[in-house]
């Protein structure tokens, strides 16, 4: 067996522990008496890590012009969350070791719903810090989550992973194309739109509830990684993370309203944003898979990189009637470029140890990276007045991306290693 071969048959087992961190995943089996109610409680846990994003893009338009805002202060409300997934990301471990996974997933879903209610009643002031909130949780929750999918999970990993998956593109879809009908049979009241997220957060609490009475595994052993930041092909993994992750955020907060200044209604481009994230389950399952029947992943990451620039284009400049096909076409390549970036992080590592950490400094460099570009997107548009201009923004961005992925995508591995503390 060839070594990408062998790398293959492991993705599926290592997959969800390159999302989590070293100390977040405990190393014995906790004991799950109730594996159904465990399993319901994480699908509706992940439902919530992207309504919180995907919910604003809409209403963007309508919550600017009813606040006031610029589009400069629009782009800092889209960066806002995306930024707090990588600022807060390393708190996830943290809390974990001092309350527990559990209790820490409750009072984080907790805090979400908080950040949801300031969003939505708290004018100005309300918007931006319920938007931390919101994201800073997404981002804590977002490290936690898989830790625990592949603790009680184990045997079912490769599954688990689909179906997290599905359920993240799920809750954005869902809240994408339900936002604004929910905001119109309202009276047209946007905080209404934005604050009917809070109840999946309080349903997935109330669910969770159970597990933070389940007897957990201790820790049986710590592994420290050392060297990575100074390794060129992490770098390069960070910022294909960083980068894809950046045009993905730009068409969470911004295709919305640049398809409502092309012509078409909130409620229109809200479907066209909800549709695009659904054909994401199609690539997102199908371009690890495909990735790793190569030699490398090289000729994937530009494949579908170029299908995300075509259909970001296209969205951009291309008549209103084909509209739909190029969200489909933005839908395959973005769900293809996100779950390769997580399967670059177990293939580049030699163990999950070190896929662990790797996968630590993508999110929480990359996020941070990724929050640039909503912002500059922002910045453009008030300075133009024109959404033509950022069509350059998504140039510069994917061709750095697929430089970087060119250099991520060779079949080689970080040069460092695990050991044990």
């Amino acid at each position: 067996m060839n070594l990408e071969a062998k790398r293959t048959t492991e993705l599926e087992e290592l997959l969800i522990d390159a999302e989590a961190d070293d100390d977040v995943v405990q190393h014995t089996p906790a004991l799950v008496t109730r594996p159904w109610l465990l399993l319901l409680g994480l699908i509706l846990v992940a439902l919530n890590l992207r309504p919180a994003l995907s919910s604003m893009a809409p209403l963007l338009s309508e919550v600017s012009a009813s606040l006031g805002l610029s589009a400069a202060k629009a782009g800092l409300l889209t960066t806002l969350p995306v930024l707090c997934l990588g600022l807060f990301a390393p708190t996830a471990p943290i809390l974990a070791r001092r309350f527990g996974a559990e209790r820490v997933v409750l009072g984080i879903l907790l805090t979400l719903a908080v950040g949801i209610i300031l969003r939505s009643s708290l004018g100005e002031v309300g918007l931006f810090a319920g938007s931390l909130i919101a994201g800073a949780s997404i981002g804590i929750i977002g490290v936690l989550l898989p830790g625990i999918v592949k603790r009680d999970f184990a045997k079912q990993a490769g599954t688990m992973t689909g179906v997290y998956t599905m359920a993240l593109c799920l809750g954005a879809a869902l809240a994408a194309g339900a936002t604004v009908p929910l905001s119109q049979y309202f009276s047209d009241r946007w905080a209404i739109g934005l604050g009917f997220w809070v109840f999946p957060a309080l349903l997935a609490a109330l669910l969770w509830l159970p597990q933070v009475g389940q007897k957990q595994g201790a820790h049986q052993a710590a592994y420290r990684v050392k060297g990575l930041l100074r390794d060129p092909l992490a770098w390069q993994v960070t910022l294909y993370m960083g980068l894809q992750s950046s045009l993905a955020y730009i068409v969470f907060g911004w295709l919305p309203s640049i398809l409502i200044g092309r012509g078409l209604s909130a409620t229109q481009a809200g479907l066209a944003l909800s549709g695009s994230i659904i054909v994401q389950l199609v690539s997102s399952l199908a371009a690890p898979w495909l990735a790793t029947r190569g030699k490398d992943q090289r000729l994937a990451i530009v494949v579908v990189m170029l299908l995300t620039l075509g259909g970001l284009f296209g969205c951009l400049y291309a008549p209103l009637d084909g509209l739909w096909g190029w969200a489909i076409l933005l839908g395959l390549g973005q769900g293809g470029t996100f779950s390769l970036a997580l399967t670059l992080i177990v293939l580049r590592s030699r163990d999950a140890h070190v896929a662990a950490n790797l996968s630590s400094m993508a999110q929480g460099i990359g996020y941070t990276l990724a929050s640039m570009g909503p912002f500059a997107v922002g910045l453009v548009h008030d300075w133009t007045g024109s959404w033509a201009a950022i069509g350059w923004i998504f140039a510069v961005i994917g061709v750095g991306a697929i430089v970087a992925g060119l250099g991520a995508g060779r079949a080689r591995y970080v040069q460092v290693t695990s050991e044990k503390v």
